[in-house]
């Protein structure tokens, strides 16, 4: 479990990818390349109608970067490469020829809402608190602004940044587009996180597929963006308040 954990089923034409670390479900290196991997294969896999993606146990959602992960970092091409992990999967879902419905149970912080958003439809509990916290360490959110953009706008993009240790509840982030519905319980989200699956896989695939790429339009240069964004990140993390701010973490 020290790289986390990473399931995929397939029942009745929809794929569920399931993922976990010890660390409140953060993520290293390692990780994102296999959710990486996951989505390019199961965009061409025929058997597969529609994903869901969620997390193990009831609590976090996501926390985001690898804690110690960002702590090891020792050089540029280290930093570029752990933060191109996540570009890879935004990348990856924005592609992938199926929909994603979002099951977001718990907490999502950093690149856990960067995760949500690249959904293409997402359902969470009033748990579902966000927080874009990366200003605290001396980072930024770049690799995950374009798609949490997208679904959010601007103002509400700039709040979540700037305000970066303060939590926004699960109904503000439906408000501003983030979860499409929010539930009061686990039990009533899987409920209706199945029931929304089932009714898309029996649909015309085709439409759904073509739907996808409307949906994504107008992103086409984000290989090239998320990789700029992935530099950025990865010179900020060798910076002299990063690595202190990381210390101090570490000791708390």
């Amino acid at each position: 479990m020290t790289n986390g954990s990473l399931y995929t089923y397939i029942q009745n034409n929809i794929a569920t990818i399931e993922f976990g670390h010890p660390a409140s479900n953060s993520f290293p290196s390692e990780l994102l390349s296999r959710l990486t991997t996951s989505f390019n294969e199961l965009s061409t896999n025929n058997d597969v109608h529609v994903i869901i993606l969620k997390s193990e146990q009831e609590k976090a959602f996501c926390a985001g970067a690898s804690f110690n992960e960002l702590i090891a970092i020792s050089n540029f091409e280290e930093g570029k490469q752990f933060f191109l992990g996540f570009a890879n999967v935004i990348n990856a879902m924005r592609n992938c020829s199926k929909l994603i419905i979002g099951r977001v149970q718990g907490k999502a912080v950093g690149g856990g809402v960067g995760l949500a958003a690249a959904c293409d439809y997402c359902f969470a509990t009033e748990q579902a608190s966000v927080k874009l916290s990366e200003f605290t360490i001396g980072i930024g959110p770049f690799v995950i602004e374009p798609v949490v953009k997208r679904k959010i706008g601007l103002a509400a993009f700039n709040e979540l940044t700037l305000d970066a240790t303060s939590w926004q509840n699960a109904y503000w982030a439906k408000e501003k587009g983030l979860f499409a519905k929010v539930f009061e319980s686990i039990n009533e989200l899987d409920t209706e996180t199945a029931f929304l699956a089932s009714k898309l896989s029996s649909y015309n695939q085709n439409a759904l597929k073509e739907m996808k790429k409307v949906l994504w339009a107008g992103t086409e240069h984000w290989d090239k963006l998320l990789e700029e964004r992935a530099e950025i990140s990865g010179n900020l993390i060798l910076s002299k308040f990063t690595k202190n701010a990381l210390k101090k973490f570490k000791k708390q």
